[in-house]
């Protein structure tokens, strides 16, 4: 993880607010992931969580879940290997289906949400010639997948349907999941599904792509907890099914939120009606962590003078800095009442030019944030590993040209 010197110098040169992906951080953090899950077992980024980490997650040799035309361009762009794309999403449309076959060489795989997609990819491939590997989505009880019993019939008749070639089963059923009993279950599940497949209708499933929703720890001295405890039990749980197919798991915010910083400066104090609000140059539409609840919980961060002492919250090492008793309400730069990020953090005295640093922001918040309200200014991203230094993802964008008509002078 970045030293706050570091961040501190990166946002003095940069300006605030800022986005700071580490890249080191997230080798290190797929690294460690692919060592506890062994060498067998393929890691597929779901992109959606912070799609400006494509490039890095690339270089480390992962696959990319792609769920929209928009993600599906990024790669484009990136230069992503198409065989590594798994094309997914509920909403696959013909034109774009076309353009991933007819200018791409097809995707390494397409998922199925539903019998109309199912046709579709049929269609399409039939119309060209070609044979598509897909995996077909089980539905947990939401808008996504397909029922079991549609699975057995797509799977009963798959020999009618020579274009497509059914690899097995994906299933992803949230995130953020605490009990390793959750997922437990769901992997029996699944393996059952297999089996039955395997008895009623001699169809073998090869791969298995499972999203486990592992959780990260936002708040408090967790936040700081990278010790892979329950990795290491769903590694275990994962041994048994290793011997009967392909996995395939699905990361997103696992892999992503470890590696991101945001950063933003004091824009402005004051006490009303005897509370303490410290006005940031930021707000909630850059900053999302999941799982807080009406801005009481304290996320992991370090509050950073002018002079570059850290005077309240953690070390980036995840040590406590000392505390000063008084308390301040944190409130963002946009015009509601809602723009409250943290109630009551012990940061003392705080003046306009110090910094609040926040913690595991690499997954969903530079993407989820309401950028467009109030058409204030986006921030910028920047990238930093050791051994390429800074690199420039996206400067400051000013959102009042989106949030007004076109071609005005």
């Amino acid at each position: 993880m970045l030293s706050i010197e570091k961040i501190t110098q990166l946002a003095r040169e940069n300006g605030t607010p800022l986005y700071i992906f580490d890249k080191d951080e997230l080798s290190s953090r797929i690294e460690s992931i692919r060592e506890i899950l062994g060498e067998d077992v393929d890691i597929c980024y779901a992109m959606k969580a912070n799609p400006f980490l494509v490039d890095a997650a690339r270089q480390q040799h992962v696959r990319f879940e792609v769920c929209s035309p928009g993600e599906f361009s990024i790669c484009e762009r990136e230069n992503v290997v198409m065989s590594d794309i798994v094309l997914s999403g509920v909403n696959k449309e013909k034109h774009d289906i076309e353009h991933v076959m007819d200018d791409c060489g097809g995707a390494g795989m397409y998922t199925v949400e539903s019998l109309s997609q199912f046709e579709l990819l049929c269609k399409c491939a039939q119309n060209r010639g070609i044979i598509v590997p897909v995996l077909l989505r089980v539905t947990s009880g939401n808008q996504f997948g397909l029922d079991e019993a549609e699975i057995e019939r797509l799977v009963c008749e798959r020999d009618s349907h020579k274009n497509v070639d059914i690899h097995g089963i994906q299933c992803y059923t949230g995130t953020q999941k605490k009990k390793l009993s959750h997922i437990v279950e769901e992997l029996e599940w699944l393996d059952g599904l297999c089996g039955r497949l395997k008895e009623k209708y001699g169809f073998t499933v090869r791969e298995l792509e499972y999203g486990p929703g592992l959780p990260v720890s936002y708040f408090g001295d967790e936040a700081f907890d990278n010790s892979f405890d329950m990795l290491k039990g769903f590694a275990e749980a994962l041994k048994p099914l290793k011997s009967k197919y392909k996995i395939t798991l699905e990361m997103g915010r696992f892999i992503a939120a470890t590696c991101g910083i945001y950063v933003s400066a004091v824009a402005d104090t004051k006490t009303n009606k005897g509370q303490n609000y410290c006005i940031i140059d930021g707000g909630i539409n850059h900053i999302n962590y999941y799982g807080q609840t009406m801005a009481m919980k304290i996320p992991g961060y370090s509050f950073v003078k002018v002079d570059g002492t850290v005077a309240a919250g953690y070390g980036a090492d995840g040590d406590r800095a000392s505390e000063s008793p008084e308390k301040w309400t944190v409130c963002g730069s946009l015009c509601t009442v809602a723009d409250v990020i943290v109630k009551n953090l012990p940061i003392g005295e705080p003046e306009t030019g110090d910094l609040l640093i926040f913690y595991n922001i690499g997954a969903y918040s530079v993407t989820e944030g309401i950028y467009l309200f109030l058409s204030r200014r986006m921030p910028k991203i920047i990238a930093y590993s050791e051994s390429e230094g800074v690199s420039l993802y996206r400067d400051f964008k000013f959102s009042d040209i989106l949030n007004s008509r076109e071609n005005l002078e």
